[in-house]
């Protein structure tokens, strides 16, 4: 199965790992954000049903994400874009991927 870990890191942490990866240590598949509001603005709740929808799924049209989240084809399309921009879709020849087969969320709320 193949994992997706979304979260929050620092510049230097996402460093540490691409040098730990580099250095031929696996460090599994991830998605970061710079802030825990960021990765809320990017990931509506609306955009979490497109993922629910995608994953393991393949690659499928947008016409068919819309569909199977019942939602018009317009508003997909453009939900889809935000995804893609933020490096969480990949767009494909017949439509958009996203090449998971689980999403595991990972921050930690401090105190202010």
């Amino acid at each position: 199965m193949k994992t997706v870990t979304l979260g929050v890191s620092s510049r230097a942490a996402s460093k540490r790992r691409l040098a730990a990866a580099l250095a031929g240590q696996a460090q599994g598949e991830f998605i970061t954000f710079a802030t825990v509001e960021l990765l809320w603005k990017v990931l509506t709740a609306k955009r979490w049903e497109i993922l629910r929808a995608m994953t393991g799924q393949g690659e499928l049209s947008i016409r068919e994400v819309a569909r199977r989240v019942e939602r018009d084809v317009k508003s997909v399309h453009g939900d889809i874009t935000a995804l893609i921009d933020a490096g969480v879709l990949e767009r494909t020849a017949q439509g958009v991927c996203f090449p998971y087969d689980a999403v595991h969320v990972d921050f930690t709320l401090k105190a202010a």
